[in-house]
């Protein structure tokens, strides 16, 4: 592709999650000069406390099952899962390839949504498996309730190393770094922030920020939990496997289990999905909510009935940037802003393959306009 003048655009990245991350490098290996501009950055951002489990739309605490919607997400999830197997090669970048687990409580087959999703997913993974037999043979409590499941190989994300690993990437590429709040709405402060930072274009991945900078009441906040437990092997057995069951939205009660090794180490067990909650000042001790996450987990799986809580540590709370219209991936037209938001609690799972959209609409959209900010013009 001719880059002779794309190659010098320069682009405003508004968001320094695992998303605008993502995006700054893709944008900046395409040949754009991203700076990369956020309130806050690694460790204090939503990834970080992500559960960081790559999953086949949709997630296990996702509630988007329109295939409308899903149609756009399952393209960039699997483009993330290529990306993130070419990781877990690379040493120090925080990606494991690990065997994950989804338990159901009916047979799959009877569930005209799960066995199209299973169908979907088992020629595009690797060590794909489904069986009941799975649910005996890892020690899964007969009290459960769960009589299906099947297997396959996932890339795990430790978030802390991963964010790390991608802001330095991002760095040692060419991207600028500035901290700095951005003012909302962004459409009507698009002229002067391209002046002030002498920008081509915008692109928008603020999270649930996007509610005041797009200017979306259609995004809300999916409040999430994760206890952090020592997976050291002197406590209990070691967990080598993810072990999820879907969050069902029927229940007034919180069902999701989410059993997720987390590096060399540490366990973490979820899961909490609170629609319209922006409290993240809740925690192990005076939730009740997050105390139930222990309790459903252990007895999912008995085998942690002698955990040890992390005690420096014992949970993280986050809240997923949900989207009643599932991600924003698009340029808004009569600007130059793209949007890059809403990604639920699925932001690892799609980040690549969004950022590969993003780059490719800022192609076009700087291939059919003058560059008058940036270095370019």
């Amino acid at each position: 592709m001719n880059f002779s003048k794309r190659a010098n655009g320069r682009v405003l990245v508004i968001g320094a999650g695992v998303v605008g991350l993502t995006t700054a490098l893709c944008l900046r290996r395409r040949g754009f000069q991203p700076i990369v501009v956020a309130e806050k950055f690694a460790p204090e951002t939503t990834s970080n406390v992500a559960g960081a489990l790559w999953e086949w739309p949709p997630s296990v605490c996702g509630r988007h099952h329109d295939e409308r919607l899903l149609d756009h997400a399952k393209t960039w999830s699997m483009e993330s899962y290529r990306e993130f197997e070419r990781l877990a090669t690379q040493p120090g970048s925080g990606v494991t390839l690990r065997t994950a687990v989804f338990y159901f409580k009916q047979p799959v087959a009877d569930n005209a949504l799960e066995w199209a999703k299973m169908n979907e997913l088992k020629h595009r993974v690797r060590a794909f498996r489904h069986s009941p037999e799975l649910i005996t043979e890892y020690g899964i409590s007969p009290k459960s309730g769960v009589v299906d499941a099947y297997e396959m190989r996932a890339p795990t994300i430790d978030t802390d190393r991963y964010m790390a690993w991608l802001k330095q990437e991002a760095t040692t590429a060419g991207c600028a770094f500035v901290q700095k709040r951005i003012p909302s709405p962004l459409r009507e402060h698009e002229d002067t922030l391209r002046r002030q930072f002498g920008v081509d274009a915008i692109v928008n991945c603020s999270g649930l920020g996007s509610v005041a900078l797009a200017a979306d009441d259609s995004l809300s906040p999916h409040r999430g939990a994760l206890i952090r437990v020592r997976n050291d092997g002197k406590t209990m057995p070691r967990v080598e496997r993810a072990h999820c069951v879907a969050n069902d939205p029927s229940q007034e009660d919180q069902d999701m289990v989410f059993i997720v090794p987390r590096g060399e180490d540490t366990l973490l067990l979820g899961g909490l999905v609170e629609a319209d909650e922006w409290r993240t000042d809740i925690n192990l001790r005076n939730y009740a909510p997050i105390q139930r996450i222990l309790e459903r987990c252990t007895a999912f799986l008995p085998a942690l009935s002698s955990a040890s809580i992390d005690p420096i540590e014992p949970a993280r709370v986050g809240l997923r940037p949900f989207r009643e219209q599932n991600a924003r991936v698009e340029h808004e037209t009569g600007t130059s802003i793209i949007h890059n938001y809403g990604h639920g609690g699925s932001g690892v799972t799609l980040s690549w393959g969004c950022a590969f959209q993003v780059a490719d609409l800022m192609d076009e959209l700087l291939g059919q306009q003058t560059l008058a900010y940036g270095t370019g013009a």
